[in-house]
């Protein structure tokens, strides 16, 4: 498998890629959406919500969870998940930015 050159690129761009990736699922766009709608809630609420099962959510969960766009806490036997307000607010304005970049000259390619 070749290299990615990531290096080649700037952090910002490194970062919403990362950010990118991780919303690049229908099904964690799903549980962004749920835990926005809910504030927080704990793995089985969104188990019960999903047409997933309990594994596949968790594996979902773990990769927000790893790109700082969820936290979770432990309450005895169960993690409590919430948006990450730091990485929220970054991530919206990194994308902002880039959408915000392009201003329409009625081009054609």
């Amino acid at each position: 498998m070749g290299l990615s050159k990531i290096e080649k690129f700037t952090a910002e761009q490194n970062e919403i890629a990362r950010l990118a990736k991780a919303l690049g699922h229908p099904a964690r766009i799903a549980i962004i959406q749920f835990l926005v709608k809910t504030n927080s809630c704990v793995c089985g609420d969104i188990v019960d919500e999903l047409p997933l099962s309990q594994s596949t959510v968790s594996q979902h969960l773990k990769e927000l969870k790893t790109a700082g766009l969820i936290k979770g806490t432990i309450e005895g036997p169960s993690v409590c998940y919430c948006i990450n307000e730091v990485t929220w607010l970054k991530a919206k304005n990194l994308l902002g930015d880039l959408f915000e970049s392009y201003s329409s000259k009625n081009n054609c390619c």
